[in-house]
């Protein structure tokens, strides 16, 4: 059997609607179980609460109780000829607490509770609702964190993850996703309590690549160069995130040179950077040609240094 009502609230017999109202709103916030995960004492004390003012809150249901018609469970009480009210024949000791004519009319007409919690836990709260006690609360929302590949956060793939509780799930992974991005997945969280499931927000991690290193949006990568492409220019097959690229190669560039690729970077706030190829000279193995060629210039005299 419950409790009685006025106790669970912590409110006296003769308390208003309002005082009523304020007071359950504020156990509501203190013993949800969004704000309780796996407290049981919490949870039961939540809806006992919540049956409380599922009697209280009904103006005829308040009326029979004070004049012990019904009790705490909104059960019909076998009254004899006493009355057999809550501590007297009325109602109260020493009769009717409300003066004569019964208990006074105090009711919660047109209470909507989705206005009362203003959206507080993100679910409904309604009399006569899908829950035991007549509160439907929403589920509480899951987290969980996927890792994409480079490529993936740049082009946009489809990838799946796996929860928990094995669930599978298809994540849509959007084009140009920046590391850290959430998505989110309606409906796929937690179950609720008589209300909506919660969503499963997703954090996207973008792992680190084998040939691109990122710095904010730009990507920076190590471009090998054939030495008679730095000596006399030409184009050169580079590789991007979305394919390979021709870029060219200024005559006499050196070792070290970095080329930008514009809009071939990653992306960061919305916004896509460049891709920064650092020139790297590459010898060719055992060419005589080239040791003659080298040993000509040695005779010639030193190079000049480079100048900033």
């Amino acid at each position: 059997m419950a409790g009685d009502p006025y106790k669970e609230l912590g409110v006296s017999r003769g308390a208003s609607a309002d005082e009523i109202k304020k007071a359950f709103r504020k156990l509501a916030k203190e013993l949800h179980p969004d704000k309780n995960p796996g407290n049981p004492v919490a949870d039961e004390r939540f809806k006992r609460i919540t049956a409380a003012f599922d009697l209280l809150g009904d103006k005829e249901k308040r009326a029979k109780f004070d004049r012990g018609e019904i009790d705490a469970d909104g059960r019909e009480q076998f009254r004899g000829f006493g009355g057999g009210g809550p501590g007297g024949a009325r109602g109260g000791p020493g009769g009717n607490p409300f003066g004569q004519g019964g208990a006074r009319q105090q009711g919660f007409e047109n209470i909507d509770l989705d206005e009362l919690f203003g959206g507080m836990f993100g679910g409904a709260a309604r009399p006569g609702g899908a829950r035991p006690g007549g509160f439907a609360s929403r589920g509480q929302d899951v987290k969980a964190t996927l890792e994409i590949s480079l490529e993936d956060s740049i082009s946009g793939a489809t990838r799946r993850i796996q929860f928990s509780d094995g669930r599978m799930l298809d994540v849509a992974i959007p084009k140009g996703a920046s590391d850290g991005q959430t998505i989110r997945l309606k409906g796929q969280g937690a179950p609720g309590r008589g209300g909506p499931a919660g969503d499963a927000l997703i954090e996207l991690r973008v792992a680190k690549h084998p040939v691109f290193t990122r710095d904010g949006a730009d990507l920076t990568m190590d471009q090998p160069v054939a030495l008679y492409d730095a000596v006399l220019g030409g184009k050169v097959p580079v590789r991007t995130p979305e394919g390979t690229v021709s870029m060219t190669i200024p005559p006499g560039s050196s070792s070290g040179k970095v080329l930008r690729l514009k809009g071939r970077g990653a992306f960061a706030d919305g916004k896509r950077g460049d891709l920064l190829a650092k020139l790297m000279i590459t010898l060719p193995e055992d060419s005589a040609e080239l040791t003659k060629l080298a040993q000509a210039v040695r005779d010639k005299g030193p190079v000049r240094p480079f100048r900033d």
